[in-house]
This record gives structure tokens, sequence and C-alpha cells, in this order.
């Protein structure tokens, strides 16, 4: 029988190997880590993710995507709060667009749990891989618990362990002419958890992103099943370190976020609930070698301001499985295009994640950012065949990231180019904008 290794039993991990039991494949997944289903896994500790459109490709390739939307809420755009306390609202795309919030946890258990019950998978918790022979397909275990140490072979080995992969680390990084860097940006994270009413509804509306955008820092919530948001405050360490007692955090947030700190006025009491994370973005190159290969964090971990770290774990899998029936299974020949061909998207997902972040930081309380916005949503609006903004690539579509980042690089220097020659903000004040656009498109200018 065909057999196939998965170190990491996260998302990626269980999600592929769905994939792998349905070609036909003997499935063993080895996991550091506990069994997940049986630990604490309550809303706020850990950033929620959005699933956006190759996410929700990838889950219905694998046929699971009913299953997970029982438990995904729809996301229709951004909230922006300012210091005033007032609200903008901004669409991510059309009207029926949507991302979706879910809890990592919970989606973790629900494919972990789809996987076990998939025929020919099986689960191993609690196994640390110190190791691989790369052109063997053999992979070195060490029991957490027992500190029994065995060996595992199988056809192909897939390292589905995260951002500090212990395949990638203990075997790859130590080939010759293997390219690795690890980069941190300066600010790290804090989460909170604000609770639901008492009644168990929404303290604020829950089908928007919230973001309170503060220049150099910003306060993020999106939605949980039980009426709860998870919070994230992203900041430079230089700012967290200011936070010293109760009293400082508390004085914090009544001066920064007015009225977040109104609908919860005790967080104070919580904030040493959740560590200080960082953040960090690592490259390396070739995601490939013998009977190894990496996905998702372990190739290309990112800093998770466009919510595609998930999707693009996702869309790996999408990618080596159009690859399999593309080769007929010759692994050698899939794992040599998969590295050549996917590598320029997890470089293109990188730059795209750190631009994104200073658009959410930065730009989405500034007005001249929302018109500029407003006047890329009625050109796609009017003209949906030829224009597509760049949030549009990378969250509804299956455009390359690497295209992505390209086309939308080039797109937005026209469309400021245009605001400024135009009069962009007179235009719409007098309802001449439709007119203005119409002009454009029939002298090419767009």
């Amino acid at each position: 029988m065909k057999t196939a290794t998965i170190v990491g039993a996260g998302l990626v991990g269980s999600l592929w190997a769905v994939y792998l039991s349905k070609a036909g494949y003997q499935v063993s997944i080895f996991e550091r880590r506990s069994d997940i289903r049986k630990a604490d896994i309550s809303a706020g500790k850990s950033i929620n993710l959005a699933l956006s459109y190759r996410g929700w490709k990838a889950l219905k390739g694998a046929g699971v995507d009913d299953a997970v939307k029982e438990i995904a809420l729809p996301i229709k755009g951004r909230a922006m709060h300012d210091k005033e306390s007032n609200l903008s609202y901004q669409p991510y795309g059309q009207e029926g667009q949507f991302i979706y919030s879910v809890a990592r946890g919970g989606l973790n258990v629900k494919l972990l749990t789809i996987a076990e019950n998939t025929e020919n998978v099986s689960l191993h918790f609690n196994e640390q891989c110190t190791g691989a022979d790369l052109e063997n397909g053999l992979i070195y275990l060490e029991n957490a618990l027992t500190g029994k140490k065995t060996e595992h072979k199988s056809d192909v080995v897939f390292a589905c362990d995260g951002a500090f992969s212990a395949i990638r680390y203990n075997s790859m990084q130590k080939q010759s002419r293997f390219n690795y860097s690890q980069e941190y940006i300066e600010d790290g994270y804090r989460e909170l958890l604000l609770p639901a009413n008492e009644d168990g509804s929404y303290k604020i509306d829950k089908n928007y992103l919230h973001i309170w955008p503060r220049g150099r820092f910003m306060l993020m919530a999106l939605p949980n099943e039980d009426g709860s948001f998870t919070c994230t405050l992203f900041m430079p360490y230089a700012i967290f370190d200011t936070l010293k007692t109760k009293a400082d955090v508390d004085a914090f947030f009544r001066k920064t976020f007015p009225d977040f700190y109104n609908i919860m006025p005790d967080l104070a009491d919580y904030w040493d609930d959740f560590p200080l994370s960082s953040l960090a973005i690592i490259r390396c190159y070739p995601w490939a070698i013998g009977k190894v290969a990496l996905m998702g964090d372990s190739a290309h971990a990112t800093v998770p301001f466009y919510g595609q770290g998930m999707n693009a774990g996702f869309e790996d899998c999408t990618v080596l499985h159009d690859l399999m029936l593309k080769h007929n299974e010759n692994w050698e020949k899939v794992f040599e295009e998969y590295k050549v061909t996917r590598k320029p998207d997890g470089d293109g997902l990188q730059d795209l994640s750190k631009h994104n972040y200073l658009v959410m930081r930065d730009y989405v309380g500034d007005p001249q950012f929302l018109l500029q916005k407003k006047f890329e949503h009625r050109i796609q609006e009017l003209y949906p065949e030829k224009y597509l903004p760049l949030y549009s690539m990378v969250t509804f579509s299956h455009i390359r990231y690497s295209e992505a980042w390209n086309l939308g690089m080039a797109q937005e220097e026209k469309i400021k180019a245009l605001m400024t020659k135009h009069n962009v903000k007179e235009h719409f004040e007098s309802s001449s904008i439709d007119a203005l656009i119409h002009e454009l498109v029939e002298t090419n200018q767009l």
C-alpha cells in the first residue's frame, strides 16, 4: 500500500491527511503535543483566523467545507473605531462577498477529527520529530512521555510542523546550499477576550472585523461563536514595556481606545492571562529535498495582517494535489515543480502581509485612503471584468500571490495618480464619479 507520513497535526497537516487518504495512501500523523481535543482551547488563546476563497477551495477539494461552515462566522467588512469613538465602515468586496472568522482551536479540532475518521489515517501524539533521512523518507521520533526513540519510514514525508519546523531545522537546514532567513518584526501582540453580554449576545457588531487604528499600533477584534470576540493588540515591544502595572494598562486603554474601554472596563484584570508573543517571517528554499516536502508555515511563515497564513497553507494542499494528478503521483516530479513554482507565491504572500499591516495600522482611518478604497470599489462595481482591487485579488480569487503583489502595487500607483489628476473627492461630492470612471475606461486610463 502507498504510505505517507505527516509531521504536525495542525490545520494543514490534518487537511492534507484527508487528501492523501482519499488518494489511497496509508497516512501516519505524528504530533509533538498531546491531543488538542483533550485540552482547554477556549476562545482568545490564539489569533482568530480569516477563512477566504483559497481556504474554502482547499476545504471543498477535500470534501470538508460543509463541516467547517458550521463553525465559521461571515465577516462583510472592516469597522474602524477612531479615538473619538466614531465608526466608519469599509466593505471587503462586492455584495455577497465575505471572509469568515473561525477560532483556530475549534477548526483544528474539527479537521483533526475528520482526518481520524477518514480511512487509513492514524494519529500519534506526544511524538517529537528529532530529524529525518530526507533521501529515504525516514523520520526519527522521541516520545515526550516515555523518552522512547523510534523510527518511521514511508514513501513520502510532509513537514507540516509550523514556523519552527523540527524537520526543517534538524535536517533540511543542515543540507548544503539550503537558504534560510528569519525576520522578527519589532511589534509583538497580546490578546484579550471580550466576553459576550449576559444573554449571550455580542457587545459589538459580529459581522465586521473591528479595528482601532492608532498610527504606530492597532487593536483588532474578530467574533467567536459564543458571542465573545478575540481581540488582539499589535504594538511595538517598546510600548508594551511601558505597561508595567494594572494602573498603566487601565490608563492606556481609557485614553487610547475609549469605546473599547467602555465595554470592557475591567480588561486590566485579564491583561496577564495571555502572554506577549512575537511575530516572525521565515523564508527558505528549497521546500522539498528527497522524499520530504515542507508545507504551510514550515515553508512560508508570515505575519497575520492579510489573514492569509492558513489560507496559503491550505492552498499548498490544493497545489500539491493538482501536481499529484498532473504527474500521476511521481513524487520526484511533483516536488520539483512544487518547490520551483510555489516559492514565489510564498514570498509574495509575505510581502503582501507586511504591506497590509501598514494599511490596517496607519491608513484605514485616513480619509484619503478611505476615499481611494471607495473609488476602487465603485470602479469594480461598474467594470467588474476590468478592475479587481488588490484585496479582492488576494481574498476572493486564486490569482497567484506573487502575481497579485506585482499587479496590486502597479495598480495602486495608477489609482493614486488618477485621484490627484482628476480630484476624485469633488466628483463624489457632485455625483459625477460614474461619468469620470466611464471616461477613464473609454480613454484607456484604467
